[in-house]
């Protein structure tokens, strides 16, 4: 089977309609590439839910702030091609930014409070960036499937919102974090690594395992279980915290006392890398990914 590649606007949206029409549920997968198992895994869920997997392949500029690495950031579209050839896609969705974007582009998508905390606290306009694409994503595509990871948590809980508010007529699915064999979360950023920072990032996971264990014996203080994870940062002298917060599910806002399903979330330069990884725990202690 060869994947169908589409790089302009137009034909993706014309193709749709063709699929749609013939009956096909169309699931997408958005994606800047590099791909690594955490997004194939993704490609799996869409490939079990919907008859047409569309993959898109596209690094979004809006979501970078000035002094971030959307230049530096990994593209390897051969790659990926094989890839997600391997995983069944269908279609790669591969527009370059004048294709996605006009030179006087001006309208963009917000989603109020809930894009200022977490990341959104560090990295203003990030999630407006994220918005604002992934609407676009939605109405070249239009699919009835969309799937997204846990490890960008807040990243989903947003665009779940954004479907809700904005009417499209999408089922959001996420997908649990993909690991590496020692907990690492799997992301593009890390290949940025050097072999020594690989094994600081372990910091993150196991703060977080910490943490987890620490509900699950009755510990319901957020500041005590964050300043827990900050001591594992601590232990690390190449970390540098960024964020470590325990928010509720609906709002992402800060909680002092665990009495509900709570993200637990954490971001850090290892390095100069930044890294961000999360665990949903329910008041019991239960872990569960469903956002």
């Amino acid at each position: 089977m060869s994947i169908e590649v589409i790089k302009s606007v137009q034909t993706m949206q014309h193709r749709s309609q063709v699929l749609r029409n013939a009956g096909n549920t169309i699931a997408l997968v958005p994606t800047m590439g590099f791909l690594h198992e955490g997004h194939l895994s993704l490609v799996d869920i869409a490939r079990d839910t919907g008859d047409i997997v569309v993959m898109s392949i596209f690094v979004n500029p809006t979501q970078f702030g000035e002094n971030e690495d959307f230049d530096d950031y990994p593209r390897d579209f051969e790659r990926d091609l094989s890839l997600a050839q391997e995983h069944e896609v269908d279609i790669i969705f591969w527009p370059t930014v004048e294709e996605m974007y006009s030179e006087n582009h001006s309208t963009t998508v917000t989603v109020g409070k809930l894009g200022t905390y977490l990341c959104g606290a560090s990295r203003p306009g990030h999630f407006q960036g994220v918005t604002t694409v992934v609407s676009k994503l939605f109405n070249i595509v239009s699919p009835a499937i969309a799937v997204f990871g846990q490890k960008d948590a807040q990243q989903g809980f947003i665009l779940k919102r954004m479907a809700r508010d904005l009417n499209f007529p999408i089922d959001i699915i996420f997908g649990p974090i993909v690991r590496e064999e020692d907990g690492l979360a799997m992301s593009s950023r890390n290949t940025y690594l050097s072999m020594t920072e690989r094994k600081q990032a372990l910091a993150l996971y196991s703060g977080l395992q910490f943490a987890k264990k620490m509900v699950e014996s009755g510990e319901v203080d957020s500041n005590i279980i964050i300043e827990k994870i900050r001591s594992f940062f601590e232990e690390e002298s190449n970390i540098k915290e960024d964020y470590i917060e325990v928010v509720d599910l609906e709002q992402l806002a800060p909680l002092k006392r665990i009495d509900q399903p709570v993200l637990i979330a954490v971001a850090a330069y290892v390095g100069t890398t930044r890294l961000i990884d999360n665990i949903i725990v329910r008041s019991n202690g239960t872990n569960d990914t469903e956002i």
